[in-house]
């Protein structure tokens, strides 16, 4: 049997080229979104496997700080071979004494697989418990742009169809920009956004160190939709590997009378075709059959576009400190119930 070794790397080129090569590849492991949470004050790693001299996986993990203790997440990973059982046993391992090393309560993991009895399987063997809440979506709607811009049209719901013809017709204007000092103002947006719609916004340093990150490589647009001179809409496009992501998005109360966030989405799948991508990623959803559910709004504007459903496992924790760690699962089921995800 082959040896696995785990190596810190500090060569962007190599963990890209890396990356970038594999059918999981997700701005979650990208090197981009390692400098981002750097740029937040937090500690990162980045690991490689390698079998002898051959890289065949690697794993970016971020320490975060709460009141409560720290824990350490991977997110959207490790992208390895998960069908290799000597692979992931050094996984957990070194996961738990990169834990232990920075003082972590518990390791929070949301892979990049799809919800089914085989991933489940490989991390209640490997001693990891459901996640009380969610690390990063979890349910998405994803859709498939290989097909020709006419055969996504006919693929979408009639509504939907009809509202981006609508808005071309009205002329609404959709504009693009890597600026980052634009982000001022989509921060603003989704401040009174948040207050309408009922959720907690991010800080405006989360998003500006993000889209200035991803930006200055070319893999982020600011998307904004406009109306004789008044803002509609907005949306940060993030556009990484086989995919294009709609991260975040935001709206005026003007955008309820004109379809600007439709148009926005059709242009971010247009550029998206044209960078050869495979899939337009909406990422998360409310389940179907939970109409009381905040979002069930937002997810019914999402899967308008046509795409199919897609289920990533549930994020995974592996207890460090058991003491501490019921307190942080108490904690986060109450807020689970109150903000009804």
């Amino acid at each position: 049997m082959a040896k696995i070794t785990v190596r810190n790397i500090t060569d962007k080129k190599s963990w890209e080229d890396f990356v970038l090569g594999r059918n999981e590849a997700n701005f979650l492991q990208s090197w981009d979104w390692g400098e981002f949470h750097k740029a937040l004050g937090k500690t990162i790693g980045r690991v490689g496997f390698y079998n002898e001299d051959k890289l065949v996986g690697v794993m970016l993990s971020v320490v975060e700080p709460a009141k409560r203790g720290k824990y350490l997440t991977v997110p959207g990973g490790p992208i390895i071979n998960w069908q290799d059982r000597e692979v992931v046993s050094v996984f957990r391992d070194e996961i738990k004494k990169i834990a232990k090393e920075n003082n972590c309560v518990f390791v929070r993991v949301r892979p990049q697989l799809k919800s089914d009895e085989f991933s489940k399987k490989i991390f209640k063997d490997a001693g990891f418990i459901k996640a009380p809440i969610h690390l990063h979506a979890e349910l998405t709607t994803q859709l498939n742009i290989a097909k020709s811009e006419e055969e996504l049209l006919i693929g979408m719901r009639k509504t939907t169809r009809y509202e981006i013809k609508k808005a071309i017709k009205e002329g609404i204007k959709i504009t693009t920009s890597t600026d980052k000092k634009e982000i001022k103002n989509f921060y603003d947006l989704q401040i009174e956004t948040a207050k309408r719609q009922k959720f907690v916004p991010f800080s405006y340093k989360f998003l500006y160190e993000q889209f200035k990150i991803f930006a200055e490589n070319g893999n982020a647009f600011l998307y904004k939709a406009e109306f004789e001179n008044k803002l509609l809409a907005q949306a940060f496009i993030i556009f990484y590997g086989k995919e294009a992501v709609y991260h975040y998005g935001a709206s005026t109360d003007e955008g309820r009378h004109h379809p600007g966030a439709y148009l926005i989405q059709w242009e971010a799948i247009r550029e998206a075709k044209k960078r050869n991508m495979a899939r337009y990623n909406f990422w998360g959803v409310a389940p179907l059959n939970k109409t009381d559910h905040r979002f069930a709004g937002l997810s019914l504007f999402k899967r308008g576009f046509g795409g199919e459903d897609f289920e990533y496992l549930n994020a995974q924790d592996l207890i460090i400190n058991y003491p501490r760690y019921t307190l942080n699962y108490t904690i986060e089921t109450i807020r689970k119930l109150i903000r009804k995800v």
